[in-house]
């Protein structure tokens, strides 16, 4: 089954850095994109990053652009996030996302894992 496990949260201060990974299992990993998106506190969740089968085809939210980078490692079935200059709206519960199809499209999510940034 598809399995997508994330990893590296944690606290930072304001203009840190933190890289987020994300294992993926269960499914032909390289052939769909893979997505991070992030869900605050009494916000809805919203898409940071998107990464199409390739690193050069990639889409970003406004609020990221020029901090955040996503990539994917097609040979270890893994995608990360590097997040540059970090500022405290960026604190939420970041989650990996892939939407596959079988029979039908469907949503896969990780559990997600937190992301503080604070003074």
């Amino acid at each position: 089954q598809v399995q997508l496990v994330e990893s590296g949260g944690g606290l930072v201060q304001p203009g840190g850095s933190l890289t987020l990974s994300c294992a993926a299992s269960g499914f032909a990993f390289w052939a769909y994109p893979m997505s991070w998106y992030r869900q605050g506190s009494g916000d809805e969740r919203e898409l940071v990053a998107q990464v199409r089968r390739t690193n050069g085809d990639t889409i970003y939210a406004d609020s990221v652009k020029g901090r955040f980078t996503i990539s994917r490692d097609n040979a270890k079935n893994t995608v990360t996030l590097q997040m540059n200059s970090l500022k405290t709206e960026d604190t939420a519960m970041y989650y990996c996302k892939v939407e596959t199809y079988e029979t039908t499209w469907q949503n896969y999510w990780g559990q997600g894992t937190q992301v503080t940034v604070s003074s």
